[in-house]
This record gives structure tokens, C-alpha cells and sequence, in this order.
């Protein structure tokens, strides 16, 4: 009796699955064919592409390629590139086409949701906040919900953070989305993690993911899950290089400063890569390549000397440098690491944060305000609005500038450190080639630490990690309308570790 019923809802859940997928595809292939919904009155909150946007060719390109693919796909574009309008394009075509109810935006954090919203506005949505404080938001959507399902309301949009996504109150609401929902995961790669990738919702089938970088670092099962949910990158895969060319991100000047390591740093990074490379020769010991390793194990270390190389010494040193002939300058952002570096005197940990805005601020006068995550949402937008006008002439941030902020004012940035991961690195310079009025050209100073001299064992692993790294340098240098120049910089480096092959 109890096998016939376990396997009566698991019949039933199948069942269910599958009429749930034919009406996600009778939706689109309705929707493709232009012949099953049409709108003929735009109310208020109903999707509408203002008649300010134009839609690039390569913007047009991806929005066909996703109903192509049945209403799923990953765009993997280059940041700036105008990811967000194209997600709202398809929202209002689908509005248009089959009648879409419902768009979710999913972000991953709180001052993007805002920046969605000013974007939705343009768009004609009147978006449900669904953030911070549950009393703000709940009761809200619920009702818009109810509204929507009984068709006493025309459109929902609403926008949350991945945090607010896997929370029981969300969660909760998740089943009374109705049929026609449009998902849209910013930021992406943010949601191949486990906890928040079991928490995206499977009763929604028009789904849209949105990443500059999808490919999750040293994690192919969460890539994997990511795309198995949103479906796998479309074409066009638009490039940094496609971008620049067609005008969507400025051109660039790129000046690599090399950096030394302290004898002690010196010490402690050999010490360290020591470490990693004994990890790598036992998971070796099955003859697999060095591509194909699993770094999961080598993680701490990792991001240990990370850290060390983030908050080298004479980085600062060569902050003063640069920064003594250039104080007249303005717009610029500086990229600081969030590790410690030590000061030899008192033997304390000092934030790099606060010795960089020390060094700026009290030493050479530039005016400059610290952005990070603590920093309040109102006090940022009031920080934003001092930088564009000038009045400060830099911000010192840490990571909260990586992902989605918009700040196209930027017109120099200064990179102190970098983590290992190539998404930071791309979403860095993404921020600073944004348009401006004005902006004909960005320049960048990134900081590379010169690994020490290290013994012929320790050697052949910094070659391999560092590999992929300096790969990235050399393709940012050669997009550089200074690309010679750069090249000629980072030459000492490629000697060194006779990495001259590309």
C-alpha cells in the first residue's frame, strides 16, 4: 500500500513536470511566432521599451538567440555592455507576445536592486522592492500577487537579493507565481553555489541568467548547475574587444606597475608556495594534468598568499610615487585588497583601506572618501554624487565596486590588488571603461607583484599558477591603445618565469 502510493506522487510529480515544461514551451514557441497574445494598451507598470533605448545589433542578436533556445539561456557579455537593458527588452517583448505576468530579478546585493529599479523605471515598472526589512515588502507582494492571478492587475516586477531569495518568507511565495514568470538571475555566477542554487524556483520555466563571467572559479559543478537551471551561454558571447570596438566601452591606457615583495614577504610566499605545490604533487599522483585539478583543497592557501601579495608593502610606497605627480587628477578609483598588511614598527594589522585613504587624504592632500560594504545605501549615492561632480576627487573601495555598480564617471583607476579569481579582474575593468559624457578615454595603473627567486620545485608550480594569470594581463595589455608599451612592462615578468610563449 505504502510503495503504490510513493509511487502515485512520484508518477504525479513527473506528470507534472512535464505539462509544466510543454506550457514553458508552447509559451515561447507562441511568442516566437508572434501569434498567440497581443497587447493592445500599455498601462502603468506594464513593460515598455522607451523610445530613448535602441537596441545594439549584438543586444538584438542575444534577445533572438534566447527565444531561439525556448526561453532559457546565459548571456555572457562584457560588463557595460548593457546586460540590463537587454533583460528588460525581452521582459517587454514577452509582455508584448504571450503576455508575460510576472518578471523576478534576482540580485546579489542590496544596491543593485536599487539600480534595477531606476532601469525598470524607464521601462515603465512600477517594481515591489523586495528587500531588507520584511514589513516593507511582504504584504506588498502578496497582494500584487493575488492581484495578478485573479487579473485584477495587468504586471508584477519585482527585484530581491539572493539573500531575501532563500529566505522561508520568500520562499513561501514562490509557489503563487503564476505560469507566466519570467526569472532573471544578475550577476549570475553568484547562484551556482548550493545553497542559493536548490532555492531557485523550478515552477518557473522562462528563465534568464546574466553574467560577464558564468564559469565559477575552481567549481564546475556549480557552473554546471547554473547553466543546467538557466540554460548555457547564447550567442553572441560578447567580448571586452567587441565592446570597445563597437563603442559600448571606451578605449584605455594600461600601465602595469611591477611591485617586489619585502624580504619577509619574501620568506612567507616561498613558505606558502612550498605548501601548494606539495598539495598538488599528491593530487598528482594519478598522472592528472595540472589543468585539471581539483583546487578546492588548496583554497586556504590560496587565498593566504593572496592576501600577501594583496597587501604588499611596497605597494604603498608605490602608491606615493604615482600618486605625488598626479594630485591634480580626478575621478579615480582606488582598488584596495581587503587583507591586512603589516606595519614593522608597532607590529599591528593595519586595513590597506585605511593606510591607502592615510596616504592620499593626510599625506598629499587628494580629496577622497573610503566606499565599502558598510557604507550606507543612502551615504553612497551621496558619495557617488560628490565623485561625478568632482568635489571628491577619489574613492578608495574594496570589493563592493566589483559587480553591477554603475559609475561611469570613472575615468582612472588605481588597482592595488586583485584576487586570483578572473571574474574580479574583468568586473574591475568593466566599471572603469563605462561611456560618460566627456570620457573619450580610462586609464589603469594595476599593481603586479614580482614573485620572489624560488628554488627549480618551487618554481614549476608558480609557472603553472601563474600562468593563467599573466594571460589575463597580456590580453588586457594588447586591447591597451598603449598595448607596446604595456607589453614591454610586463616582458621582466615573462622572462622571469619563462613565460614567453604568449
Amino acid at each position: 500500500m505504502y510503495l503504490q502510493q510513493s509511487l502515485d506522487k512520484t508518477y504525479a510529480k513527473r506528470y507534472s513536470d512535464f505539462l509544466r515544461e510543454r506550457n514553458r514551451l508552447r509559451l515561447v514557441v507562441a511568442a516566437e511566432n508572434k501569434s498567440d497574445y497581443q497587447v493592445n494598451q500599455i498601462l502603468p507598470g506594464c513593460p515598455l521599451i522607451p523610445a530613448t533605448i535602441h537596441l545594439r545589433p549584438y543586444q538584438r542578436q542575444a534577445v533572438a538567440s534566447w527565444f531561439a533556445n525556448n526561453g532559457r539561456g546565459t548571456l555572457k557579455m562584457a560588463t557595460g555592455s548593457g546586460k540590463t537593458i537587454t533583460a528588460l527588452s525581452i521582459a517587454a517583448e514577452l509582455y508584448q507576445k504571450i503576455g508575460l505576468q510576472v518578471v523576478l530579478i534576482v540580485c546579489p546585493y542590496q544596491h543593485l536592486v536599487t539600480q534595477w529599479a531606476k532601469e525598470c523605471e524607464k521601462f515603465n515598472l512600477q517594481p515591489v522592492l523586495a528587500f531588507e526589512n520584511l514589513r516593507s515588502w511582504h504584504s506588498t507582494l502578496s497582494t500584487q500577487l493575488y492581484n495578478v492571478r485573479s487579473g485584477n492587475q495587468r504586471f508584477l516586477s519585482v527585484i530581491t537579493t539572493n539573500s531575501t531569495l532563500i529566505s522561508d518568507s520568500f520562499q513561501s511565495q514562490l509557489r503563487y507565481f503564476p505560469e507566466k514568470t519570467l526569472i532573471v538571475g544578475d550577476e549570475a555566477h553568484n547562484l551556482g553555489a548550493p545553497r542559493l542554487e536548490e532555492c531557485l524556483p523550478r515552477n518557473i520555466g522562462l528563465r534568464l541568467a546574466l553574467s560577464a563571467t558564468p564559469e565559477r572559479y575552481f567549481d564546475d559543478v556549480g557552473t554546471q548547475s547554473l547553466f543546467d537551471y538557466f540554460g548555457s551561454v547564447l550567442q553572441p558571447e560578447f567580448t571586452l574587444k567587441n565592446a570597445i570596438a563597437q563603442g559600448a566601452l571606451v578605449h584605455y591606457l594600461y600601465y602595469p606597475i611591477l611591485v617586489e615583495l619585502t624580504h619577509a614577504e619574501s620568506l612567507a610566499y616561498a613558505k606558502l608556495t612550498k605548501k601548494i605545490g606539495r598539495a598538488l604533487l599528491w593530487q598528482q599522483r594519478d598522472n592528472v594534468a595540472i589543468e585539471n585539478l581539483d583546487y578546492e583543497d588548496l583554497t586556504p592557501l590560496l587565498v593566504q598568499r593572496a592576501r600577501l601579495i594583496g597587501a604588499a608593502e611596497n605597494k604603498l610606497n608605490a602608491l606615493r610615487d604615482l600618486m605625488r605627480s598626479r594630485r591634480e587628477t580626478t575621478h579615480t578609483l582606488f582598488y584596495c585588497g581587503d587583507g591586512t598588511q603589516e606595519n614593522r614598527r608597532s607590529r599591528s594589522a593595519n586595513d590597506q583601506l585605511e593606510a591607502v585613504s592615510r596616504i592620499l587624504g593626510l599625506e598629499l592632500g587628494y580629496r577622497v572618501s573610503t566606499y565599502t560594504a558598510q557604507t550606507p545605501l543612502s551615504e553612497r549615492e551621496k558619495l557617488r554624487h560628490q565623485f561625478e561632480t568632482g568635489e571628491l576627487q577619489g574613492l578608495v573601495a574594496i570589493r563592493c565596486l566589483d559587480e553591477g555598480v554603475d559609475i561611469p564617471a570613472i575615468q582612472t583607476a588605481v588597482i592595488l590588488a586583485s584576487s586570483g579569481n578572473p571574474r574580479q579582474f574583468i568586473q574591475r575593468r568593466g566599471r572603469v571603461l563605462r561611456p560618460h559624457p566627456g570620457k573619450e578615454r580610462a586609464t589603469i595603473f594595476d599593481m603586479i607583484v614580482l614573485p620572489p627567486e624560488l628554488d627549480r620545485e618551487t618554481l614549476e608550480v608558480e609557472r603553472n599558477l601563474l600562468r593563467k594569470e599573466l594571460r589575463r594581463f597580456v590580453e588586457f595589455a594588447d586591447l591597451a591603445d598603449n598595448a607596446g608599451e604595456a607589453r614591454l612592462k610586463l616582458l621582466d615578468l615573462q622572462k622571469r618565469y619563462g613565460l614567453l610563449d604568449f
